[in-house]
């Protein structure tokens, strides 16, 4: 009678992996139109289980060939979501010591130069009052190399006057996005992917639609400066970070560069 309270190691396991296949399925959906469908299949799927436990053979039979038939359909609707899903998956960067060991919190002292903060901010706030547009793109765990060969690659430690100069108005280097890996600006004028997403309001142009689109696809993080208002997001997850003033804003960028 209780033999289903048997757990095993594997039984974890498989409970394990399924929560994280599903939650980055939900983060790569997240905000678009796919999710409503992902829902609905998956609301679908319930039922049919429900009625194989139930042996409600036949609307478990329609169900179950409902399904079955529609893994093809499913493929061409979900064709960019799977793409996007690959290229996340493809694009972490397991090979890289400095992200295996950050993942670990481990052994700080041994990898490569943590990103200066205090810099990074201080040349945002000197834009922001300007109002000149930037779009800096954090690389974390997953490899921005397949974004670094859109644009100029350079290979320069940041600082304040180097970052200014780049998104100077009248500069060549200012159109697109500079990445930033360590503490290094290893790219300038980066095409970025798009979002698509209907959560992002349409007083918003191409610079934050871009932000969010390598912020759903990577676990990159942008810091944007409006070029309208001067005013500085913070981009994370597809999605806009908030925070309180500047001090919070550093304490929180601080946090997810460790």
């Amino acid at each position: 009678m209780l033999d289903f309270l048997d757990f095993s190691f594997l039984d974890v396991l498989d409970i394990l992996l399924v929560a994280i296949l599903l939650y980055y399925i939900y983060k790569l959906l997240k905000g678009t139109v796919a999710i409503n469908i992902f829902i609905g299949i998956a609301f679908i799927f319930l039922i049919w289980k429900m009625t194989q436990i139930l042996k409600m053979e036949m609307l478990s039979n329609i169900l179950g060939y409902l399904l079955s038939g529609g893994v093809i359909a499913l493929i061409i609707v979900f064709q960019q979501e799977i793409r996007k899903f690959l290229l996340m998956i493809g694009t972490t960067n397991f090979a890289s010591r400095r992200n295996f060991l950050k993942q670990l919190k481990f052994l700080k002292s041994e990898i490569a130069t943590e990103t200066d903060v205090d810099t990074l901010l201080n040349a945002c706030k000197k834009m922001s009052k300007t109002k000149t547009g930037a779009l800096i793109v954090l690389e974390r765990t997953n490899s921005l190399d397949f974004l670094i060969n859109t644009g100029d690659a350079m290979n320069a430690e940041m600082n304040e006057v180097l970052l200014e100069s780049i998104f100077y108005k009248n500069s060549p280097l200012h159109d697109g996005a500079t990445i930033i890996r360590d503490n290094f600006v290893v790219a300038t004028r980066v095409v970025l992917p798009v979002s698509n997403s209907i959560n992002i309001p349409s007083r918003f142009g191409l610079r934050h639609r871009a932000a969010f689109g390598v912020s759903e696809k990577t676990d990159a993080i942008c810091l944007l400066v409006s070029e309208e208002t001067g005013e500085i997001s913070y981009i994370k997850d597809g999605g806009f970070e908030l925070f309180t003033d500047y001090n919070d804003l550093v304490e929180k960028l601080r946090h997810d560069t460790q």
